[in-house]
């Protein structure tokens, strides 16, 4: 769970994970001003503090890197601002222990009247529904939300996928997911519902736009690295297939036809 500022809410999400899920659940913390270390070491969560505030995905990585070092299958991030539903981890992990995906998210959005309904916002909505759109094409998939923050990984995603060179921002996801999708990767989602409430996080407006901004960069680099026009250390290098050397070849082919 990476946290901050979550002091309301970490219980709640912390006893909506399953019993027999409980055992290795970590925390970290990124500088939070409230009091989220206390109430998560008194629930007994192997929690991990930073000295500084890192940001979104610099907690993520540190999530990761001590998680990994349990030896998992899987690993599940969850965000502790009891907005997503912890008693789906189940069903979420199912489709990778079975070989079917290697990177699972829940999705508030497959059912979108309920997301409406649970209390999404309707301009979060519509932004949620129009970028999801954008990236299914730029990204070759075909998803129905982008935006979650209940995400499983199959330990070789985390051990292949670069994420130590990701943003410390916001954007952190989305880097995760387009650079999945360069190492071939399978992605797969479940519905969940939607829930949101006065104690939720949220991004706020100039994050907001800076992390779309971001989101569309990254995106269009992606597309750039395919199209082997730019390489970015960021996405497999066997997704890389030099413009130029291709093109060549495609001349070479014509002539000696």
């Amino acid at each position: 769970m990476p946290a901050y500022n979550a002091a309301k809410t970490v219980k709640d999400t912390f006893l909506e994970i399953p019993l027999s899920l409980r055992k290795n659940v970590i925390l970290v913390d990124d500088k939070s001003t409230d009091r989220t270390v206390l109430v998560a070491r008194k629930l007994g969560i192997k929690t991990f503090t930073h000295t500084q505030n890192l940001g979104y995905g610099g907690n993520q990585k540190t999530c990761y890197w001590e998680a990994l070092k349990y030896n998992p299958k899987i690993v599940v991030m969850l965000h502790p601002d009891y907005q997503y539903d912890a008693k789906r981890i189940q069903d979420l992990v199912k489709p990778i222990l079975n070989g079917e995906y290697d990177f699972m998210f829940g999705s508030r959005m497959m059912e979108k009247q309920n997301a409406l309904q649970g209390g999404m916002p309707k301009v979060k909505f519509y932004i949620n529904a129009l970028m999801t759109k954008i990236e299914n094409r730029l990204l070759g998939v075909n998803l129905s939300e982008h935006f979650s923050g209940l995400r499983a990984y199959s330990t070789t995603v985390l051990t292949t996928v670069p994420y130590q060179k990701f943003s410390h921002d916001f954007v952190f996801d989305q880097q995760m997911e387009a650079s999945s999708l360069s190492y071939g990767f399978r992605i797969g989602e479940i519905p969940i519902p939607t829930r949101y409430h006065e104690k939720a996080s949220s991004i706020k407006f100039l994050k907001g736009v800076k992390f779309l901004l971001e989101t569309f960069l990254t995106l269009f680099h992606f597309k750039l690295h395919k199209w082997g026009i730019w390489k970015s250390h960021l996405f497999s290098e066997a997704s890389y297939h030099p413009f130029f050397s291709v093109h060549i070849e495609f001349f070479k082919k014509i002539q000696i036809n």
